[in-house]
């Protein structure tokens, strides 16, 4: 991987001129710093031959860093074909360049990696003709990017956790309102959604559907196979509930055997088509125990706000009457609530 960029400050070799010209400094003085510095920082140092690529000189830690000797050397000799390559696309780049130029090389070597910055600056020739030789000081990133990787792993774990966290809250909190046997929404949950489709529905003048469920009575072998069964009838039952509903939706268990289902946004012809649906499902889901089939039906009564009630009490009240309705027929039936007309 290499990145190359320019440094920042666009006049730093004639700053450096001009400095080295104000305090009356050698012009080697500055030069003899730059060594100092890397020695200081323990950083490899090289000046590469243009032409060939070879190293005419290298520090001792440029020394151990190519694992010898680096004189005389060239990049091929001590890297692999494409790290090499590498390097000499970035000389190029830097040769062409009047600012120094900084890239980011990883090398592997003995099943090792190590990160470098590498600092490249073309030497200006002594007559004023083309640079003949690349300086190259290379700092270690190793160390630093091994803590940047872990710092952003700890990171990544951190808000993993608090996702989790944050799940397993809300699955606690929404178990809290559920029913343990269907999955259902409980009573209490019932009624605030149902005072928020009633207030909203006003507000904005727009309908949505309430519909009041019943098991049917059990036949009397499901009876007669005990708490289990009825159990199985009651898991199927929310199940299907659940599965045909929206998110928007609200499916509750409001009693033993008395269930209701808010429907969003939905008019009672829509209403109707979709209860008329799970009716459907209901009436010829199989529930298997101890290799029986467990059958069940529901009733339902459909009504909705504003058609068939103009208040939270009336809508109730009109849902449990298309549900009486609907028993009174045998159940396994959806029946709606009269719509209401008004005299004007």
């Amino acid at each position: 991987m290499t990145e190359t960029k320019p440094l920042a400050v666009p006049a730093r070799v004639d700053n450096a001129r001009a400095l080295t010209a104000s305090l009356g400094l050698a012009p080697q003085a500055l030069g003899a710093l730059v060594f100092t510095l890397a020695d200081r920082l323990d950083a490899p140092l090289a000046i590469k031959e243009i032409a060939s690529g070879r190293y005419v000189y290298a520090n001792s830690r440029m020394d151990t860093l190519v694992g010898r000797t680096a004189d005389g050397l060239t990049d091929e000799d001590w890297l692999d074909p494409g790290q090499a390559a590498t390097l000499r696309t970035a000389d190029q780049s830097a040769m062409v360049q009047t600012l120094p130029q900084v890239s980011e090389h990883r090398i592997e070597r003995k099943g090792g990696r190590r990160e470098f910055s590498v600092t490249r600056q073309a030497l200006a020739a002594q007559d004023g003709g083309a640079p003949r030789y690349l300086c190259c000081l290379w700092l270690d990133q190793t160390t630093q990017r091994q803590h940047e990787t872990q710092l952003q792993l700890a990171l990544q774990q951190l808000e993993q956790q608090q996702q989790a966290s944050e799940a397993f809250r809300r699955e606690m909190q929404d178990q809290g309102l559920r029913d343990t046997v269907t999955g259902l929404y409980q009573r209490a949950h019932f009624d605030d959604q149902l005072r928020r489709e009633v207030d909203l529905s006003s507000r904005e003048h727009r309908e949505f559907a309430l519909v009041s469920v019943a098991l049917d009575p059990l036949a009397d072998d499901v009876k007669a196979a005990g708490p289990e069964a009825r159990q199985r009838v009651l898991e199927a039952l929310g199940r299907l509930l659940r599965s045909n509903t929206r998110a928007m939706d609200a499916s509750c268990r409001l009693e033993e055997d008395l269930f209701a289902v808010l429907l969003s946004g939905v008019g009672l012809a829509t209403a109707h088509a979709r209860m008329e649906g799970l009716r459907r499902q209901c009436a010829t889901q199989i529930v298997m125990l101890n290799g029986r089939d467990l059958g069940f039906t529901v009733s339902m009564g459909v009504a909705s706000f504003p058609h068939t009630a103009h208040t939270q009490e009336e809508l109730l009240n009109a849902a449990d009457a298309a549900l009486a309705e609907a028993r009174r027929r045998g159940g396994n039936h959806v029946t709606l609530a009269s719509i209401r007309f008004e005299m004007s």
